[in-house]
């Protein structure tokens, strides 16, 4: 245990030793909470619309009020005599609505008059934004023309629960807390690592007394200590500035972070340790903390909506199951029940990153 203690002490003075990797370890991931949950939205608002009028009266009038009224469509002006077509090519607006002749007419008489929505669908969210939103409008718009006073047969009551505000960054904030951590622990530790093997200072430890076991625990809790600090650094920012908080029993998320911190170490350490190659630990540290856990594990959508063919390798993914505890913890509050088998998963897969990395190192001691 003390030489254990000892080699903590030793990667953790080389840490505050050097203000850059200090800095690496605390400040940007904050840095990186902050742009990317508040950059990344899938709400929009003022959204150009052009309508065009060809009736031009006191119903067609009150339609367009309507779409006016709406936060998410910004109504645009746009000549009756230029096609609508001319509007979407000149990125004037995102949507065309085209209000045809004889419209007020046709609602005094309680005939149908079909609007014409034309939509840019380059961009697929946006297109179906636009479209809900604007069916919405009209079906408002029929009930107050129609002037229902009693409500029909069928009724939905809808009630948000966990995010009644629709907030992206309560959504986001979790997810990008865990890329933060899944990021630049390992890659400290991996580079770390590497740099052991790179510059043959890992000679110095073949020839000493201690073990594989006490050499990577000993790199391993201090690169836990890394993370956790930045857990405590990004809870305080999801506290006050996201406005999240536990919504439940906050032992799993205690528990499961730091099995989490042991999983990003010991992968950051696997990683310097199989490949004695800065750079390339760090394209690897790229791979599998950034790019894997971005993509496929739930943070920007859900899993459901992967490809069947790459889907299936969200289950190998550590953080795909850190998020879901972190969202858990602070938006729904499910608690043991809900998350129990999540935790278990995220500490067999730190486990089987040790397992690997004392294998490659098992034979550093030879036995006289």
């Amino acid at each position: 245990m003390r030489r254990i203690v000892a080699q903590t002490r030793k990667e953790l003075t080389q840490i505050v030793r050097d203000w850059r990797t200090l800095a690496l370890a605390l400040i940007l991931p904050i840095v990186l909470l902050l742009l990317m949950s508040t950059a990344i939205s899938l709400t929009v608002n003022d959204l150009p619309v052009v309508v065009q009028d060809f009736d031009d009266s006191s119903a067609s009038h009150d339609f367009i009020d309507a779409m006016r009224a709406s936060i998410t469509l910004h109504v645009v002006s746009w000549p009756v005599n230029k096609s609508a077509e001319q509007a979407l090519v000149a990125n004037a607006a995102r949507a065309v609505v085209i209000i045809p002749a004889h419209f007020g007419r046709d609602i005094a008489r309680g005939v149908n008059s079909p609007v014409q929505l034309l939509v840019d669908a380059s961009d697929a969210n946006t297109a179906k934004l636009i479209s809900g939103y604007a069916t919405q409008i009209t079906t408002a718009y029929n009930r107050q023309t129609a002037g229902a006073t009693q409500a029909g047969p069928v009724q939905t009551a809808v009630r948000l629960w966990y995010n009644p505000g629709l907030s992206s960054k309560k959504f986001y904030g979790p997810g990008v807390f865990v890329l933060g951590i899944s990021m630049f622990p390992p890659l400290l530790a991996a580079l770390a690592m590497a740099k052991e093997g790179e510059h043959k200072t890992i000679l110095q430890v073949y020839v000493s007394s201690i073990s594989a076991h006490e050499f990577l625990l000993g790199k391993i809790i201090a690169f836990m200590a890394v993370a956790l600090a930045e857990c405590f650094v990004m809870c305080l920012l999801l506290f006050t500035y996201f406005g999240l908080r536990f919504a439940g029993d906050p032992t799993p998320f205690l528990i499961a972070t730091i099995l989490y911190a042991f999983c990003v170490a010991s992968f950051g350490t696997m990683v310097g340790a199989t490949i004695p190659n800065q750079a390339a630990s760090m394209q690897a540290v790229a791979l599998g903390g950034f790019l894997l856990v971005f993509l496929l594990s739930g943070l920007i959508f859900p899993i459901e909506n992967i490809p069947a063919g790459l889907r299936w390798i969200s289950n190998f993914i550590w953080g795909r199951y850190y998020i879901e505890i972190v969202r858990d913890a602070l938006l729904q509050g499910g608690g043991w029940p809900a998350v129990w088998f999540k935790v278990l998963i995220v500490g067999v897969i730190g486990t089987t990153f040790y397992g690997i990395a004392w294998r490659g190192m098992r034979k550093m001691q030879v036995k006289v």
